[in-house]
């Protein structure tokens, strides 16, 4: 297989998404031979905690923004409402 896994930790959400997308398409289809099948499921598991990982962390620094001062959410409100 001409993509090799160990530049996964290095590329975009974005990216392995499409990627991890590309793999399941040619895993769907039917078309690829068994070896190849196996290496394109492994590659499609490490996308996949690769993505898993980056929308973890992600998720972690939206609650560190939204938390105030004692880790709790903050209040919110609307957008239109005065100041």
């Amino acid at each position: 297989m001409a993509e090799g896994t160990s530049d996964i930790s290095q590329i975009s959400f974005e990216d392995a998404l499409r990627a991890l997308e590309d793999v399941v398409r040619k895993l769907e289809g039917g078309e690829v031979p068994l070896d190849e099948s196996i290496d394109l499921y492994e590659r499609g598991e490490k996308l996949r905690l690769h993505c898993q990982a980056r929308l973890d962390a992600a998720q972690a620094r939206i609650e560190k923004i939204v938390a105030g001062p004692d880790g709790k959410p903050r209040e919110t409100q609307p957008f239109d409402a005065a100041s």
